[in-house]
């Protein structure tokens, strides 16, 4: 038999996936496993969002839709661009996916070849060099400090932009770090890919759940010679806890998003479609669930972060948004551990609680707690961890 495509050889199944999958196997076994490394809401879809979806299948909305998504949706994300990032789109110039993901996806592989470097900055989303790789492309990663609340400087992009570069990844808030850049960190960033003609993809899906009375900028905002350069990503997902749901969306030059559009057409064709009308109710209702939601992250941040701070020998930048803490155990993982691979997986089998290892995440020595669970199982997993580390 032949062998498989050497493409697969290139990358790992997501680790995450994997951490859940073992996780949800020693609770099917009756162990009191706490999963922190999870990547979803633990809040229910809202009900009107969900009677959008019924309503659509109670009316046979069960067929195929447009490739690139129904237009009253695209209508819709135009006018939440407009609201919300002060962003001008038309509906040509946006694509509905099958969650961030795919948008994402559909993206790199439009855009890079054989050759091409893309610029990613570390702590980076896991599937960012998967998805380069298997696009051709070369990732070139850029480390960023925690005493610098791991925000990639001007200075250290110009080290490594070469005549290959074609892209500069930027994920604000952050997966895994949970940093915010302002308007003038993303003035630094946009004058050098005006300067190095540069696209940048703008990984935006966190982008409701700030706190500290933050405010998120989307980086095609800044000016129209930004805007054409620039893929805006995000997802119902995280904003309004569909992560089961699959749909994203990605708004950018028309060339891009038709050659997106061409892609998706060849691989999944349209999102699916009673899932398209629940993401339009989510665009177009209330948005209070959305305030309810970050209020309630916001306070677990506090408490967590207090709770794993007071563990001897572990810093933590405290996050701006999203949903984790990346606290380093660095001083763990040289003594007994190898690695925090190896400090995950005695955390996981002695105290039940599920992390992901920061070099999953390019950065070695960190892990990711997320705290999208209850407060009680936060105090708990905190309780465990330290108790764990104390009796090494």
């Amino acid at each position: 038999m032949k062998e498989l495509a050497s493409r697969i050889k290139k990358i790992k199944p997501s680790p995450t996936l994997a951490i859940n999958a073992k996780a949800k196997a020693m609770r099917d076994k009756g162990l009191p496993v706490i999963n922190l490394a999870g990547g979803e809401p633990d809040f229910d879809t809202p009900d009107h969002i969900k009677e959008g979806a019924i309503k659509a299948l109670k009316e046979g909305f069960t067929k195929y839709t447009p490739s690139s998504g129904i237009l009253e949706l695209k209508e819709a994300i135009c006018q939440k661009l407009y609201e919300e990032n002060g962003l001008l789109y038309t509906p040509q110039e946006i694509i509905v996916t099958c969650g961030g993901k795919q948008a994402l996806y559909n993206a790199f592989m439009a855009l890079f070849e054989e050759g091409d470097e893309v610029i990613i900055p570390a702590p980076y989303w896991v599937s960012y060099p998967a998805m380069a790789l298997l696009a051709g492309a070369r990732p070139v990663i850029v480390k960023t400090e925690e005493a610098e609340g791991f925000k990639v400087k001007k200075e250290a992009l110009q080290e490594v932009i070469t005549e290959r570069t074609k892209a500069i990844i930027i994920n604000s808030p952050s997966n895994p770090s949970g940093t915010v850049y302002t308007e003038k960190d993303l003035w630094e960033i946009a004058e050098l890919a005006l300067q190095h003609d540069l696209w940048i993809i703008s990984d935006e899906v966190y982008e409701h759940l700030i706190f500290d009375n933050l405010k998120h900028v989307s980086i095609a905002s800044l000016s129209p010679e930004i805007k054409e350069r620039t893929l805006v990503v995000n997802a119902v997902s995280k904003t309004y806890s569909m992560s089961g749901w699959r749909i994203g969306f990605a708004a950018g030059p028309k060339e891009l998003i038709s050659a997106m559009e061409i892609i998706q057409s060849q691989s999944t064709s349209n999102p699916t479609s009673f899932a398209q009308k629940g993401a339009l109710e989510a665009l177009r209702g209330s948005k209070d669930f959305i305030h309810h939601m970050r209020e309630e992250f916001e306070k677990r941040r506090d408490h967590f972060y207090e709770l794993i701070t007071s563990i001897p020998q572990i810093s933590c930048f405290k996050p701006q948004g999203a949903f984790y803490l990346f606290p380093n155990f660095g001083s763990y993982c040289e003594k007994p551990f190898k690695d925090d691979g190896e400090l995950c997986l005695y955390l996981l089998e002695k105290a039940l609680v599920a992390t992901v290892p920061g070099s999953e995440f390019g950065t070695p020595g960190f892990l990711r707690l997320s705290f999208t669970v209850k407060t009680e199982e936060l105090e708990e997993a905190a309780k465990r961890i330290r108790q764990a580390l104390e009796g090494l």
